[in-house]
């Protein structure tokens, strides 16, 4: 799968975790946010970043805001920016918009002016977030550590049927599975011979790079 392009506009702590860790994901970013001091700390972490009101359409228009795959509209604490950015992004094109929300109200009115998920930072971390959009088979990511992390994934048609042995998920990516849920049916520390199902979601533990070995392939099948 080829490498999506991402626009990120807001660059407060949810914005910027959402940024940096789509480009760390092997992403193309442009950042985007109002405070100078923000776009310089993150330029070297992202492809692009960019100093202007992401409420000025013609600002938008020029960076070519309709080739982006995907626009993450994190605005903080200014509703009316939020809503105004949001429904920009939609008029010039953006196929697909995430927007963070401040409550259950504003949530509702960014659905209703175009947005296609919208998250609320108390429920969803940037990580999670990013990884997710990188990948619909990777359905939660959480930090543990700086070095450790778990991340729940929706199993591949290629696992189907086969068992943990022969998937070999720990020699080739280093990872530990934790467990194997279907439906309300939890196996926890599964066995080498249990196989997986089409509908499993596995629960494995690993590093980050590790993890990222095998999210880099999951990405590449999808």
């Amino acid at each position: 799968m080829a490498n999506k392009q991402f626009v990120v506009i807001g660059l407060g702590r949810f914005g910027y975790s959402v940024a940096k860790t789509l480009y760390e994901l092997g992403n193309d970013v442009l950042a985007i946010d109002m405070n100078e001091d923000i776009v310089q700390e993150i330029s070297d972490s992202v492809t692009h970043a960019v100093q202007l009101d992401a409420t000025d359409e013609n600002a938008l228009r020029s960076l070519g805001i309709r080739n982006f795959d995907v626009a993450v509209v994190t605005i903080g604490d200014n509703i009316q920016s939020s809503v105004m950015a949001t429904l920009l992004v939609k008029e010039l094109g953006v196929k697909f918009i995430i927007a963070k929300g401040q409550s259950d109200l504003h949530a509702k009115v960014l659905y209703k002016i175009g947005a296609d998920r919208v998250v609320l930072p108390e429920k969803d971390m940037g990580v999670r977030v990013a990884h997710n959009l990188v990948s619909a088979n990777i359905l939660d990511y959480i930090e543990l550590s700086s070095d450790y992390s778990i991340m729940e994934i929706q199993a591949l048609d290629e696992w189907a049927g086969k068992s943990l042995s022969e998937l070999r998920l720990r020699s080739k990516y280093g990872i530990n599975v934790m467990a194997i849920k279907n439906g309300e049916d939890v196996n926890l520390s599964p066995l080498a011979e249990d196989k997986i199902a089409l509908n499993d979601i596995i629960v494995a533990i690993g590093s980050a790079d590790d993890l990222s070995k095998l999210e880099g392939m999951i990405v590449k099948l999808n």
